[in-house]
């Protein structure tokens, strides 16, 4: 038997250093019942949805129906962060935009609740939100503020009686366009006063308008949310937020949540990448033979095996409580930056065929430009990283 016949078939395995291997039995499972979910529901109508700016409706049933979301915010304060990382990955491997429904929900959402709200919030929002009945927003970024949210909210709060009084605009607020309560952070009246509240949106006052022409996540329902004069009860108010550092104990969890989106994404065009290089014949022959699709298929490899690296290492360290908010911004400047590029390889390695959607590649090529670009762009990660390595603050 020759030498030839005897190699080990190639697969499309972009595990190369068996991270998945070392997840616990539950993890894995998990990790493979959204995966089988993707494939079924998502994959095959994506494309069209993604032209379309719609979302892929079915998800929200088919998710519910796994009940991860029932056990953990039932007995636990939130997922797993593992458990949560990999439901990331595996949504943003077929559809970054569905990944980012999911963390709204369940991380921001739910996870702004469960850190800050009653005992009477919780018990009002949570099992329906668990359940997947109800629909969670979370509204921090605005028209004029994104990366300066810490220093400059515009949106204000004001005591109005036995209420609140909300005035101003949030942006590119995923899910806020079908959302039951969107979970909304103001300015208020005292110096460093940042409260939370959650806006109903059978709210009169709140107003939504979709954004529309997006070249990123098209499937995200992203909206422009005003509010003017809006009232709110006193029992919507967020009791145990009180300060931005109560928005950045949700946001540490969010971020480090992200960079699994950019791995996720990253796999999802190494795969189409490697599948295409096999099926793809020029001159006689697959190009997979060739010595340049060869090394931009390593690049993509190694880029993938590195971003798993860090980002496992990261969400252990949220498990055992080490870590912390430097470790979390540079899993995602990280993870961003190399799934950019590895999205750039898989779309250049396809030749003109790389900007159809047909072929996988171009949808998850733009959609990291979205990832790239929230939850702290690159620059303010990476200055938050280098502040605590220098001990030096760079930030104007």
């Amino acid at each position: 038997m020759s030498k030839e016949s005897t190699r080990r078939p190639p697969s499309l395995d972009p595990d190369f250093y068996g991270y998945f291997g070392t997840l616990t039995p539950e993890e894995n499972e998990t990790r493979l019942k959204v995966r089988e979910l993707m494939e079924r529901v998502v994959a095959p109508v994506v494309n069209d949805h993604w032209q379309r700016e719609a979302f892929v409706q079915p998800l929200r049933a088919e998710i519910a129906k796994l009940n991860l979301l029932d056990r953990w915010y039932r007995d636990e304060p939130g997922p797993p962060p593992v458990a949560r990382a990999v439901i990331s990955m595996e949504m943003a491997r077929v559809d970054p935009g569905s990944a980012s429904f999911f963390g709204v929900h369940a991380g921001l959402c739910m996870g702004s609740i469960a850190l800050c709200g009653s005992v009477a919030q919780k018990e009002e929002w949570l099992p329906a939100l668990r359940r997947w009945e109800r629909v969670g927003a979370f509204g921090l970024t605005e028209p004029e503020v994104g990366s300066g949210t810490a220093g400059g909210l515009t949106m204000r709060c004001r005591r109005d009686g036995d209420g609140w009084v909300l005035d101003g605009q949030k942006k590119w607020i995923g899910n806020s366009t079908f959302a039951d309560v969107v979970v909304i952070w103001a300015r208020g009246e005292q110096p460093g006063a940042v409260h939370g509240f959650l806006v109903r949106t059978e709210n009169p006052d709140y107003r939504v308008e979709k954004i529309t022409g997006k070249i990123a996540q098209r499937t995200v329902q992203s909206g422009l949310i005003t509010l003017e004069g809006c009232r709110v009860p006193e029992s919507d108010r967020l009791p145990e937020a009180n300060t931005f550092s109560d928005v950045g104990r949700i946001l540490r969890v969010g971020r480090a949540g992200v960079s699994w989106q950019a791995v996720g994404c990253a796999i999802g065009a190494y795969e189409h990448a490697l599948a295409y290089a096999r099926t793809r014949e020029q001159f006689g022959r697959p190009i997979a033979g060739f010595q340049l699709i060869q090394q931009k298929l390593v690049l993509m490899l190694g880029n993938i095996t590195a971003m798993l690296g860090l980002a496992l290492r990261v969400t252990r360290m949220q498990e055992d409580g080490t870590q912390r908010d430097e470790h979390s911004a540079l899993a995602k400047q990280f993870c961003a930056a190399k799934c950019r590029e590895t999205v750039a390889l898989a779309r250049d390695l396809m030749g003109g065929n790389g900007i159809l959607l047909e072929h996988g590649a171009a949808r998850l090529f733009a959609d990291a430009e979205a990832i790239y670009s929230y939850e702290g762009t690159n620059e303010m990660n990476t200055l938050i990283v280098g502040r605590a390595i220098t001990g030096h603050s760079a930030f104007v």
